[in-house]
Parts: structure tokens; C-alpha cells; sequence
């Protein structure tokens, strides 16, 4: 029998490779971004088109390559960062396997121009799915340019999983912002298709943070810090109050990497509990510097988890840091519940000492004494000469007559007449008392007598589907109802949540909404659904967000059914709301008014049935 185990071609365990590495244009960008920064890079610019189907360029002002090092940085475990086996266990920098530029070259047209700062020409190497097409000489400034165009394009397959440019958009930019975050020392700049999204300057961690997420996050920082033998802890937390439904502001860095990490995060709902809603999300920007020797990094292809030595105390301590800071900025409530914040001495009196009152006192005061013996002596005058006693003779003369007054009959009520009222006779002589059809149950159900026994109605789930097609039907036939609003309000979110809010502009305007300005951090409404009210609108906004970014919809039908489903969420009456017996029947006809009454948007039961013969069996 002939021998069947063969070495793999080159570029054939390249594009194996790739698919650990690059599983889509995001992946690229993380890459070459994370190698920018090892090159000591001040300045990166990211210039993608196209959602990086077309091009991911980056380029960097770092220290360049050589002719020789920038040939061998495309061979497979081809590497600068590490040496032995050992320096695994005391990494510093980003990339060490030695894969990505291979695994990227060996799926795409790959073009680099680099150029050491002690050189005066540099090298520009043109590779196409692995093979070498061009390798020369040009003029190029000091620093790193590569240009990664066509990705997939030897792997069909692989291309037509790839999302919409929107949603392959998203992923690119939560990966800017997670490099972005790390690195605030670094000056980062974002175009997609001509357009700027993201001039970062160089800055500082909190206000790095600020030019990522908005103006208004500044106010929602608490600070956190804390410095041990085994890790320092910085960052900050954002209060209570701003907490959100989503995890999108949650973020921890450790040695300036990002990572994933749920046990980590369970520290910090810890620190937070009792300070949440339900079902909130707490905001954290935290960083961890540990000693590289008690981690392990080599753990995941993505480098997104690590592997501490020891766990538990890096819990304890990141939940004891957040509850500490917490409580320092009085967000947390204190034991001592007889202490008012009020009385607290102002930072500016806190250490000045107190000054001593100079009192006056007129010791020859004397109320009692009499008006005219106190005339008479002019050595000792009273001060207060408006102070008088007054008389109090005579006061049995106040009650004189009323014995009398009192068994008089000049208040008799006798002699009252009361005019009566003419009764008049009703406009329907034979009007009857309207029968209820419908009771809400514990605030919940909604129960209705059907002609062979009762039927018994979710009022949330029949909300959400009344909403779920009357939204849609909206947006299809664009003859929703908008209410105008006195004052435009505007609202504040980050720069993935206004693409985000671009991106379905116009499904929202044929529901209702009326957008008067949209900037890159905020948004201005003059109109808003009749349905909605002002004080609900930013929950709602949040919410729809929030289910965008999670359920990441594809095709424009999805998109407009996600759409329409998350207002229908936000919209529905709740349980617990108390109904009156016209908003009950009017939500019975309209459920069964819908096309689809049986079940809600998400596909859970709204009603039950129960017959006559069911209620006679309970009772044999």
C-alpha cells in the first residue's frame, strides 16, 4: 500500500493558517494596528474601504524594516518579538507567533512599503496569495505602509460568509477602539470610504475614553486606583445612574492588551451590587499591570484570553479597588445612616480654624421690671426701649355676655329653608348598565368570555405583536403619525452608535421619528411617534441599540424585523400597569385584529383558551 501523509504546500498551510487567524476584515485591522504599535509607532492612520473587503491600509510612522527584514516578515514563524521558548512567559509586545502576515498574504493582494529611519531609500514587496509578484526599491518616508486589498479573493467560499458592510463595519471599529483604548500615547486616525471617523489625538487615558464615546462620558467616570505587589489597578467606572442594558463600555486591558475575561467581570458586578437595576450593565475602562511571568497569553488564537497565576487574588482585590472608590466618591451608600452629606465641612473650610463669636450682652435687661421704675433710673436704661408689657388688668372683662350669647336661639337653624332641587328626567328613559366584557387579572392577564368558555390574554405579548405589525405596516406603507415636539431634544452616543442610528435613518422616519441634526456624537429629534412619550424616548433609543448591536442583522429585511421588534419591546405596556376596561377591550379587538394573534414577535404563547368542559372537570 502506497504511503498517504504528505507535507502541505506552503500557501496551502498559510490559508489553513488564516483561518484562525483572519476570520474576517476585523481581524486584519487588529493585526496590523497591534504590529504599528510594536514598530514604536507615534502616529497610525487606518484607511479602510469598502468594510476592508476592498482595502485595509495602515500606515505608521514606526522604525521601519530592512530590505532583508521586510522580505522574511511574510515566511511562516517568522518573527522579532521572541527567541527562545522561554520569552513566551515574558512577553512585552503584541504579536510573537509569527503567522499574520503570512496567513494575510496567503489570502489577499498584500502591497508593503517600509523604510528604516537610518536609510535613505526604502523597499516596497508586492505578494499575491502567497507568491512574490514584485520586491524593489523606492522612496518612502521613514515608518511601515501595507496595504492588504481583496481579501478572500482565492477563497470564494469564505468571502460569501462575510456580513454586510455594516455589520463587518462594527467589528472593525470595536477593534479601533479597543487598540485606541490601550494606547492613548498614540495618536490614531479612522477613514472609511473618504470619510473621517475617529481623529484621536495624543492624550491621556480618561480623555482617550472622552473622544471615543462622547463629551457627556467625562461626567460618568469614577476614577479607581490601586497599587499592590501583585497587581496595579487604574481605570475608571462609570456611576450607577448611567449604567445601560448593553455591554458595549466594558472593557479590561491587562499589560495594555485587551481581553475577555467573565470572571474578572463578576468581580466587578460585585462591587456593584446593590447600586444596579435589574438587568443593567455596569461601565468599566479598568487596566491591569501584572508581571508577564504570571500570565499566559498563548492561550487563545486571538489573543483575547489570558491565563493568571492567581485568580482569586486578583478578584478580591479588583472587587475591593471598585467598591473602595465607590464609596470615596460617595456613589455607594455609607453605613452610618444618621450621617447627613449636608453637614459635611466644605473642602474649603476643612482646615481652617473656627473663629470665636463676639457676643454682646446687656446684662440691666431685665423683661419683668416695671415700664416706669426702669424710666426713672438712667443708670441702668434697658437696651431694648421698644420692649413693652403689656397690661393685663381687667381680663375678666373678655368673657362678660357669653352665658348669655350662648343659650340665646340667634343661631337656630329652624328658620333655614333649603331650596330643593327640580328632578328632571333622564335624555334615555330606558338606558341600561354597560356589561363589562373584559377583567385584568393581578395586572397581568387579561380575561374575556368567548362563546365556549374564557380566553385568557398576555397583555404585554398582545401589545408587543399589536405594535410588532402596526410598525411595520408604517414602515412599508410610510404614512406613520409623528408628534412635533415643543423643544427638539438631542442625545448623546458614541460614534458606532450614530453609524449605527445612520444606518437606519430612514426606517425611523417612517415610523415616526424627525431628526433635525445628527453630528458625530450627537442627536437632535423635532418629531417623535405618536405612540411614545418624551420621558421614554432615550430608554427606547438605548434599547434599540443595544438589540442592533447584538442581534448584528444582516440583509435590509432582517435589519427593518430587528428594527421593528425592538421598538415593539420597548413600546408594549408592562406588566403591572393598570388597565381600564376600554384600553382592555380595545387591545383584545386589535389582537385579533393582526395577522398572526397566536403568538408574539419573539414566538411565545399570548393567549390560552379554557372551555366550558375544562372549568366542569375541576369541578367533579
Amino acid at each position: 500500500m502506497a504511503d498517504i501523509i504528505r507535507l502541505l504546500p506552503d500557501h496551502v498551510a498559510n490559508q489553513i493558517a488564516a483561518g484562525e487567524v483572519v476570520q474576517r476584515p476585523a481581524s486584519v485591522v487588529k493585526e496590523l494596528l497591534e504590529n504599528a504599535i510594536d514598530a514604536k509607532a507615534t502616529e497610525i492612520k487606518l484607511i479602510v474601504k469598502e468594510a476592508g473587503k476592498t482595502l485595509i491600509h495602515v500606515i505608521d510612522n514606526g522604525f521601519g524594516m530592512s530590505e532583508t527584514d521586510a522580505r522574511l516578515s511574510f515566511e511562516r514563524h517568522a518573527t522579532s518579538k521572541i527567541q527562545a521558548a522561554e520569552d513566551l512567559f515574558n512577553l512585552n509586545t503584541k504579536g510573537f507567533r509569527g503567522e499574520a502576515l503570512a496567513s494575510i498574504a496567503a489570502i489577499a493582494h498584500v502591497e508593503l512599503q517600509t523604510k528604516k529611519e537610518a536609510d535613505e531609500l526604502g523597499t516596497r514587496i508586492k505578494i499575491e496569495g502567497s507568491k512574490l509578484i514584485t520586491q524593489e526599491v523606492i522612496t518612502t518616508p521613514t515608518g511601515t505602509s501595507i496595504a492588504v486589498k481583496n481579501l478572500f479573493y482565492n477563497i470564494p467560499a469564505r468571502r460569501n460568509f462575510l456580513k454586510s458592510d455594516a455589520v463587518e463595519l462594527r467589528h472593525i471599529i470595536d477593534e479601533f477602539q479597543r487598540v485606541a483604548l490601550a494606547h492613548p500615547d498614540i495618536g490614531f486616525v479612522l477613514y472609511h470610504n473618504g470619510n473621517e471617523l475617529f481623529n484621536l489625538p495624543k492624550s491621556n487615558y480618561r480623555q482617550r475614553i472622552v473622544n471615543i464615546l462622547g463629551g457627556k462620558t467625562n461626567e460618568k467616570l469614577v476614577p479607581i486606583q490601586e497599587d499592590t505587589d501583585i497587581v496595579k489597578i487604574s481605570g475608571f467606572v462609570g456611576k450607577p445612574e448611567f449604567a445601560k442594558k448593553s455591554r458595549n463600555e466594558q472593557f479590561f486591558f491587562v499589560n495594555n492588551r485587551f481581553i475577555k475575561s467573565p470572571y474578572l467581570h463578576h468581580a466587578i458586578n460585585a462591587a456593584f451590587e446593590g447600586l444596579l437595576k435589574e438587568k443593567m450593565q455596569p461601565s468599566y475602562f479598568i487596566y491591569l499591570e501584572v508581571h508577564p511571568e504570571t500570565i499566559d497569553i498563548n492561550i487563545h488564537p486571538t489573543k483575547t484570553e489570558i491565563k493568571f497565576d492567581d485568580e482569586h487574588s486578583l478578584y478580591a482585590m479588583l472587587r475591593a479597588t471598585v467598591k473602595h472608590s465607590l464609596g470615596q466618591f460617595n456613589i455607594a451608600p455609607v453605613l452610618d445612616f444618621d450621617r447627613d452629606a449636608n453637614l459635611d465641612t466644605p473642602y474649603d473650610y476643612k482646615n481652617k480654624q473656627a473663629a470665636v463669636p463676639n457676643i454682646q450682652v446687656d446684662r440691666s435687661f431685665n423683661p419683668f421690671a416695671d415700664e416706669k421704675k426702669t424710666a426713672g433710673n438712667t443708670t441702668t436704661q434697658p437696651r431694648y426701649t421698644n420692649y413693652k408689657k403689656e397690661s393685663t388688668e381687667g381680663w375678666e372683662s373678655l368673657y362678660v355676655g357669653l352665658e348669655s350669647k350662648s343659650n340665646s336661639n340667634q343661631f337656630s337653624t329652624e328658620n333655614i329653608e333649603f331650596e330643593s332641587e327640580e328632578m328632571t328626567s333622564s335624555l334615555f328613559t330606558n338606558e341600561e348598565p354597560r356589561e363589562t366584557l373584559t377583567y385584568q387579572l393581578h395586572r397581568k392577564y387579561i380575561v374575556s368570555s368567548i362563546k365556549s368558555g374564557i380566553v385568557i390574554i398576555d397583555q404585554h405579548r398582545a401589545h408587543q405583536r399589536v405594535l410588532y405589525e402596526q410598525l411595520l405596516r408604517n414602515i412599508t406603507v410610510s404614512e406613520a403619525v409623528s408628534q412635533q415636539l415643543l423643544f427638539p431634544v438631542t442625545f448623546t452616543f458614541s460614534t458606532s452608535e450614530i453609524a449605527l442610528l445612520k444606518e437606519v435613518k430612514e426606517s425611523l422616519e417612517n415610523i415616526g421619528f424627525m431628526f433635525s441634526n445628527i453630528t458625530n456624537d450627537t442627536i437632535e429629534l423635532s418629531g417623535i411617534p405618536s405612540n411614545i412619550s418624551e420621558s421614554e424616548l432615550q430608554i427606547i433609543i438605548e434599547q434599540m441599540l443595544n438589540d442592533f448591536q447584538g442581534e448584528i442583522p444582516d440583509t435590509g429585511f432582517s435589519q427593518t424585523d430587528v428594527l421593528v421588534k425592538s421598538l415593539a419591546k420597548s413600546m408594549a405596556i408592562r406588566t403591572g400597569k393598570k388597565l381600564e376596561v376600554e384600553e382592555q377591550e380595545s387591545l383584545v379587538n386589535n389582537l385579533f385584529a393582526c395577522k398572526e394573534p397566536n403568538v408574539s414577535p419573539f414566538n411565545r404563547t399570548i393567549f390560552i383558551t379554557l372551555s366550558v368542559d375544562d372549568l366542569d372537570k375541576k369541578f367533579i
